[in-house]
């Protein structure tokens, strides 16, 4: 897959595409490149790079092809029975943790009641849809039985709909049968950390005709954050989300339901966080709807000194309006609704502007 970044040269960005190139290059900082990964060996030496990248300084003449890369048409999102644009904002998918253990809110929802008024709150703040989860994938996190996961989802999934018909809910599970048992409650979306780690999951979404967000993870909660390493966190990252796509695609799940989320904090270092958000337009190569989630996460407090995650409303909100205003995301996965919702508002009218 032929990936195509363009970026201002940044301290630390020189050396980066030297290594990735194997060879000098002459960058001065400001300058605009567009880094282009994912080629094979006779075009990249055309384009004068090597193996399969090419750097395009800024005054080169950009071949068609990275020119219609940089610049692809909006994505779609077929969403139960609606076509879903993200012409005008992101949409905004409110967390409802049903765990005793999530590294936020951990046992503040963890009762159906309890999550049921959450959701409820979340609606009222304006989120679009809501994220059900029952099972912990903070780093270290333990599994938790089908069963148990089911037991603690499933009855907030139902009240839910009793209440408000017409909810939009995804199921965030990584289980095939808490998927499946979700999505016959009325879930329409399953939200996947491991991207089709369980073999049958794709089945299952397939057959129910329900739209999916994969996303990627090194390693498993537990181990994830283990000295995670990538030699292109971009192009490793976007790599992955491909070729789930594909076999998604392969089980028979329609490809216009489809999102993807690159994880941030699944696997990653704070350095790999940073540059996937500097560059989350290369994922756009996919063509599926991209979800970022960054909401209250640690890499945020390494950087502002936030060391609990309630203090990071700031730091999440600055994350997303700037990936809303460059048109990086289309679907964000909030904790705090109703400040997402005022900072998307700035976002993008500044952006209309």
């Amino acid at each position: 897959m032929i990936l195509a970044r363009s970026f201002r040269v940044q301290p630390g960005d020189p050396a980066r595409l030297e290594r990735r190139l194997g060879r000098p290059l002459d960058l001065p900082l400001g300058a605009q490149v567009v880094l282009v990964t994912g080629l094979d060996e006779g075009l990249a030496r055309t384009l004068g790079g090597q193996g399969d990248a090419a750097v395009l300084a800024q005054g080169q003449p950009a071949p068609e092809l990275i020119d219609r890369l940089l610049t692809p048409s909006a994505p779609l999102l077929h969403l139960r029975g609606d076509v879903v644009r993200f012409d005008d904002r992101p949409l905004v998918m409110g967390i409802v943790n049903v765990t005793p253990d999530s590294f936020s809110d951990g046992g503040r929802h963890d009762t159906t009641g309890a999550a049921i008024a959450h959701a409820l709150t979340l609606l009222e703040e304006g989120a679009d849809w809501l994220d059900i989860g029952g099972e912990s994938t903070r780093p270290g996190a333990a599994p938790v039985p089908a069963d148990e996961e089911c037991a603690r989802v499933v009855p907030v999934i139902e009240g839910l709909l009793r209440r408000v018909p017409g909810a939009i809910i995804s199921v965030d599970t990584s289980k095939a049968e808490v998927a499946r048992r979700a999505l016959a409650a009325g879930a329409c979306v399953v939200n996947d950390v491991t991207a089709l780690g369980d073999p049958e999951m794709a089945g299952v979404i397939a057959r129910a005709g329900a739209s999916a967000c994969l996303m990627h993870m090194q390693g498993t909660p537990r181990t994830m954050q283990q000295d995670p390493r990538y030699d292109d966190v971009v192009a490793e990252v976007a790599n992955a989300l491909g070729a789930s796509l594909e076999r998604a695609v392969v089980a028979g799940v329609d490809r216009r339901r489809l999102l993807v989320d690159p994880g941030l904090g699944f696997g990653k270092t704070l350095a790999h966080n940073l540059e996937l958000l500097r560059h989350l337009d290369a994922l756009r190569a996919l063509g599926a709807p991209i979800l970022l989630g960054a909401s209250r996460k640690s890499f945020l407090g390494a950087i502002t000194g936030a060391r609990e995650p309630s203090q990071r409303l700031v730091a999440s909100t600055a994350t997303i309006a700037i990936a809303a205003a460059l048109r990086q995301a289309d679907v964000v996965r909030v904790h705090d609704v109703k400040a997402t919702r005022e900072a998307l508002a700035i976002a993008c009218a500044v952006r209309s502007a």
